[in-house]
Protein backbone atom coordinates (compact mmCIF):
# COMPACT_ATOMS: atom_id res chain seq x y z
CA UNK A 1 0.00 0.00 0.00
CA UNK A 2 1.26 3.47 -0.86
CA UNK A 3 1.88 6.06 1.84
CA UNK A 4 -0.80 8.72 1.48
CA UNK A 5 0.16 12.41 1.57
CA UNK A 6 -2.44 15.19 1.69
CA UNK A 7 -1.22 18.69 0.80
CA UNK A 8 -3.21 21.80 1.75
CA UNK A 9 -2.00 24.89 -0.09
CA UNK A 10 -2.02 28.41 1.28
CA UNK A 11 -4.25 31.39 0.69
CA UNK A 12 -5.04 34.89 1.86
CA UNK A 13 -7.55 35.98 4.47
CA UNK A 14 -8.89 39.44 5.25
CA UNK A 15 -10.63 41.11 8.18
CA UNK A 16 -13.08 42.99 5.95
CA UNK A 17 -14.38 42.93 2.39
CA UNK A 18 -12.81 46.36 1.89
CA UNK A 19 -9.39 44.91 2.81
CA UNK A 20 -9.95 42.17 0.25
CA UNK A 21 -10.83 44.65 -2.49
CA UNK A 22 -7.78 46.76 -1.66
CA UNK A 23 -5.61 43.66 -1.97
CA UNK A 24 -7.06 42.87 -5.39
CA UNK A 25 -6.46 46.43 -6.59
CA UNK A 26 -2.91 46.66 -5.22
CA UNK A 27 -1.61 43.18 -6.09
CA UNK A 28 0.85 43.02 -8.97
CA UNK A 29 0.49 39.78 -10.90
CA UNK A 30 3.46 37.95 -12.37
CA UNK A 31 2.11 37.23 -15.83
CA UNK A 32 4.92 34.78 -16.62
CA UNK A 33 3.57 32.48 -13.88
CA UNK A 34 0.28 32.27 -15.76
CA UNK A 35 1.92 31.95 -19.18
CA UNK A 36 4.27 29.15 -18.15
CA UNK A 37 2.27 27.56 -15.35
CA UNK A 38 3.16 28.01 -11.70
CA UNK A 39 5.82 25.54 -10.62
CA UNK A 40 7.18 24.59 -7.24
CA UNK A 41 7.97 21.76 -4.86
CA UNK A 42 4.30 20.90 -4.39
CA UNK A 43 3.76 20.26 -8.09
CA UNK A 44 6.66 17.79 -8.19
CA UNK A 45 6.15 16.21 -4.79
CA UNK A 46 4.82 12.95 -6.20
CA UNK A 47 7.75 12.66 -8.61
CA UNK A 48 10.33 13.46 -5.91
CA UNK A 49 8.86 10.99 -3.41
CA UNK A 50 8.62 8.10 -5.86
CA UNK A 51 6.19 5.22 -6.40
CA UNK A 52 5.72 4.33 -2.73
CA UNK A 53 3.76 7.54 -2.10
CA UNK A 54 0.38 8.87 -3.21
CA UNK A 55 -0.07 12.66 -3.16
CA UNK A 56 -3.54 14.26 -2.89
CA UNK A 57 -3.85 18.06 -3.23
CA UNK A 58 -7.44 19.27 -2.71
CA UNK A 59 -8.31 22.57 -4.40
CA UNK A 60 -9.50 24.53 -1.38
CA UNK A 61 -12.32 27.05 -1.89
CA UNK A 62 -11.48 30.65 -2.83
CA UNK A 63 -7.80 30.79 -1.89
CA UNK A 64 -7.71 34.55 -2.56
CA UNK A 65 -10.18 35.30 0.25
CA UNK A 66 -10.24 32.20 2.43
CA UNK A 67 -12.96 31.41 4.95
CA UNK A 68 -12.26 28.78 7.58
CA UNK A 69 -15.77 27.27 7.57
CA UNK A 70 -15.67 26.82 3.78
CA UNK A 71 -12.31 25.07 4.01
CA UNK A 72 -13.52 22.89 6.90
CA UNK A 73 -16.58 21.73 4.94
CA UNK A 74 -14.51 20.95 1.85
CA UNK A 75 -11.67 19.24 3.73
CA UNK A 76 -14.13 16.93 5.50
CA UNK A 77 -15.33 15.58 2.13
CA UNK A 78 -11.89 14.02 1.66
CA UNK A 79 -11.56 12.43 5.12
CA UNK A 80 -13.62 9.26 4.38
CA UNK A 81 -11.23 8.49 1.50
CA UNK A 82 -8.05 8.81 3.57
CA UNK A 83 -6.02 5.88 4.85
CA UNK A 84 -4.78 5.23 8.35
CA UNK A 85 -1.26 6.63 8.87
CA UNK A 86 -1.99 9.50 6.49
CA UNK A 87 0.54 12.34 6.31
CA UNK A 88 -0.71 15.94 6.30
CA UNK A 89 1.26 18.84 4.80
CA UNK A 90 0.14 22.46 5.03
CA UNK A 91 1.87 25.38 3.34
CA UNK A 92 1.31 28.91 4.66
CA UNK A 93 -2.39 29.34 5.56
CA UNK A 94 -2.84 25.65 4.72
CA UNK A 95 -0.59 24.82 7.69
CA UNK A 96 -2.54 27.11 10.01
CA UNK A 97 -5.75 25.47 8.81
CA UNK A 98 -4.46 22.00 9.71
CA UNK A 99 -3.41 23.14 13.19
CA UNK A 100 -6.78 24.77 13.86
CA UNK A 101 -8.74 21.83 12.46
CA UNK A 102 -6.87 19.18 14.43
CA UNK A 103 -7.00 21.33 17.58
CA UNK A 104 -10.77 21.72 17.42
CA UNK A 105 -12.10 18.51 15.83
CA UNK A 106 -11.83 14.76 16.28
CA UNK A 107 -9.94 13.34 13.32
CA UNK A 108 -11.18 9.80 12.61
CA UNK A 109 -7.97 8.55 10.97
CA UNK A 110 -4.55 8.00 12.53
CA UNK A 111 -2.12 10.68 11.35
CA UNK A 112 1.47 9.52 10.93
CA UNK A 113 2.90 13.04 10.71
CA UNK A 114 1.99 16.67 10.10
CA UNK A 115 4.27 19.07 8.25
CA UNK A 116 3.80 22.83 8.56
CA UNK A 117 5.65 24.96 5.99
CA UNK A 118 5.82 28.73 6.58
CA UNK A 119 2.58 28.59 8.57
CA UNK A 120 1.39 31.77 10.30
CA UNK A 121 0.92 31.37 14.04
CA UNK A 122 -0.12 34.73 15.42
CA UNK A 123 -3.47 36.36 14.70
CA UNK A 124 -1.89 39.12 12.66
CA UNK A 125 1.50 39.73 11.08
CA UNK A 126 2.96 42.55 8.98
CA UNK A 127 1.61 41.01 5.76
CA UNK A 128 -1.17 38.65 6.82
CA UNK A 129 -4.30 38.37 8.93
CA UNK A 130 -5.60 35.01 10.12
CA UNK A 131 -9.15 36.38 10.43
CA UNK A 132 -11.34 33.32 11.22
CA UNK A 133 -8.31 30.99 10.96
CA UNK A 134 -7.14 32.29 14.35
CA UNK A 135 -5.68 29.42 16.37
CA UNK A 136 -7.13 28.36 19.72
CA UNK A 137 -4.97 28.94 22.77
CA UNK A 138 -4.92 25.25 23.67
CA UNK A 139 -3.17 23.05 21.11
CA UNK A 140 -3.18 19.86 23.19
CA UNK A 141 -5.71 18.16 20.94
CA UNK A 142 -3.60 18.99 17.90
CA UNK A 143 -0.53 17.47 19.56
CA UNK A 144 -2.45 14.27 20.35
CA UNK A 145 -3.78 13.85 16.81
CA UNK A 146 -1.04 15.24 14.56
CA UNK A 147 1.50 12.44 14.83
CA UNK A 148 5.12 13.48 14.46
CA UNK A 149 5.20 17.20 13.72
CA UNK A 150 7.69 19.13 11.63
CA UNK A 151 7.64 22.88 10.95
CA UNK A 152 9.77 24.94 8.61
CA UNK A 153 10.43 28.69 8.39
CA UNK A 154 12.91 30.89 6.58
CA UNK A 155 14.64 33.97 7.95
CA UNK A 156 13.95 35.91 4.73
CA UNK A 157 10.24 35.03 4.45
CA UNK A 158 8.53 38.30 3.35
CA UNK A 159 5.14 37.21 4.72
CA UNK A 160 5.57 35.00 7.81
CA UNK A 161 8.26 36.09 10.25
CA UNK A 162 10.43 34.09 12.64
CA UNK A 163 8.15 35.34 15.41
CA UNK A 164 5.61 32.83 14.11
CA UNK A 165 8.27 30.11 14.15
CA UNK A 166 8.91 30.92 17.82
CA UNK A 167 5.18 30.69 18.54
CA UNK A 168 5.06 27.15 17.17
CA UNK A 169 8.33 26.24 18.86
CA UNK A 170 7.00 27.37 22.24
CA UNK A 171 3.66 25.57 21.94
CA UNK A 172 4.72 22.46 20.01
CA UNK A 173 7.78 21.69 22.06
CA UNK A 174 8.03 18.06 20.87
CA UNK A 175 7.99 19.07 17.19
CA UNK A 176 10.99 19.21 14.89
CA UNK A 177 11.58 22.80 13.77
CA UNK A 178 13.90 23.80 10.95
CA UNK A 179 14.97 27.36 10.12
CA UNK A 180 16.45 28.24 6.73
CA UNK A 181 18.20 31.43 5.69
CA UNK A 182 17.11 31.93 2.07
CA UNK A 183 13.92 30.03 1.22
CA UNK A 184 11.57 33.03 1.34
CA UNK A 185 7.97 31.83 1.55
CA UNK A 186 8.98 28.36 0.29
CA UNK A 187 7.96 28.83 -3.34
CA UNK A 188 11.11 27.07 -4.57
CA UNK A 189 10.97 24.38 -7.25
CA UNK A 190 12.48 21.78 -4.92
CA UNK A 191 12.38 21.06 -1.19
CA UNK A 192 14.86 18.21 -0.58
CA UNK A 193 14.77 18.54 3.23
CA UNK A 194 11.01 17.95 3.24
CA UNK A 195 11.42 14.91 0.98
CA UNK A 196 14.07 13.52 3.34
CA UNK A 197 11.89 14.11 6.42
CA UNK A 198 8.84 12.55 4.73
CA UNK A 199 10.75 9.40 3.85
CA UNK A 200 12.21 9.18 7.35
CA UNK A 201 8.86 8.57 9.02
CA UNK A 202 8.19 5.27 7.23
Amino acid sequence: MKHQIVVINGGDSFETYEDYLKFLKDWQINFEDYRNGKKGWKSRLSEDLGPDFEVISPDMPNRIDTKYLEWKIWFEKFIPHLDQEVVLIGHSMGGTFLVKYLAENDFPKKVAATFLVAAPYYEKGPDYSLADFKLPENLEKFKKQAGRTFFYHSEDDPIVSLKDFEGYKQNLNDAMGRVFKNRGHFLNESFPELIEDLKSIF
